[in-house]
């Protein structure tokens, strides 16, 4: 029977590797079950890349993916990106033994404005072109934002039908933020899938704090908006397995646990909660 492999996205984990190191945090890691990670906002130092590269061998974890920009998020911003940095990430990939590169968002710069946006993609597909030369696919990250439509189509549609060396690492989360089913995406996608973010999506509790000494419409409707939060596996309301098995179905290899806000939770806590939902559903063999 087909399968995928359960995976971590490290962003999660950046204070935990901070903390303990990555080597040490990979372990505990491993020890939740989890043997595969993605690494993402974790510096790529000769240190850490080497840390993860021992805690990989050491651990049995693969590497699934790494993560890169094209170019800065905005214009001077500090890192690594595949404008100035092509030859260290290709590098660090095959260090790493990981054939998959990933790219978390469009710029800042570019939100809104179509034609930028479309300069960006296709200069995402050309890198794309040179790294498939050393054996690396490229994939790109969606949000909500992607979700809006220009000229009455969705943005992400628009860049998929205008690339054709990029693929995509959908996140099931943000698809349903964005007003749609993450199974019929997925569905659509076919073939330009290889990795997936799973989250669960729930309405958390109101904070009613912000009603006390009167109303205050600023501090209102932030608590209001607010209550629409990321969720552990199983603790929100996304149809998981239908996900799981039209993200199989679509050819995703690697399912990645990830949640952008814990809510003062320990990360640990909430990877050992989203692995036993896992387990629940009938996965336990994906780990």
């Amino acid at each position: 029977m087909k399968k995928g492999k359960i995976g971590v996205q490290m962003m999660m984990l950046k204070g935990k590797v901070e903390e303990l190191g990555v080597y040490e945090t990979l372990r505990q890691v491993r020890e939740l079950g989890y043997g595969a990670v993605e690494v993402s906002q974790i510096p790529m130092t000769a240190e850490n890349v080497a840390e993860l590269k021992r805690a990989s061998e050491d651990f049995d974890i693969k590497i699934a993916a790494l993560s890169a920009a094209l170019e800065p998020m905005i214009p001077g911003m500090p890192g690594e990106t595949l404008a100035n940095d092509f030859d260290k990430i290709v590098s660090d990939c095959k260090t790493l033994n990981c054939n998959f590169l990933r790219i978390g968002m469009l710029p800042f710069t570019t939100i809104g404005h179509k034609d930028k946006i479309m300069e960006f993609v296709q200069k995402c597909d050309d890198v794309a072109q040179r790294l498939a030369e050393h054996g690396i696919e490229l994939y790109y990250h969606n949000h909500h934002i992607e979700f809006q439509k220009y000229d009455g189509e969705y943005l992400l549609d628009i860049i998929k039908n205008n690339t054709s060396k990029i693929g995509f690492e959908m996140d099931v989360h943000w698809i349903h933020r964005g007003g749609l089913n993450p199974v019929e995406v997925l569905k659509n996608y076919a073939g330009r899938i290889a990795l997936i973010h799973l989250k669960d999506y729930r309405i958390g509790q109101f904070d009613v704090s912000v009603l006390e000494g009167g109303f205050e419409p600023g501090k209102f409707f932030q608590a209001f908006n607010n209550v629409v939060q990321f969720a552990e596996l199983g603790a929100g309301s996304l149809d998981l397995k239908a996900i799981i098995e039209a993200g199989l179905e679509s050819g995703s290899q690697y399912f990645l646990v990830e949640q952008d806000d814990l809510y003062g939770r320990d990360p640990f806590d909430c990877l050992r909660d989203s692995a036993n939902h896992l387990r629940e559903l009938g996965y336990a063999d994906w780990f």
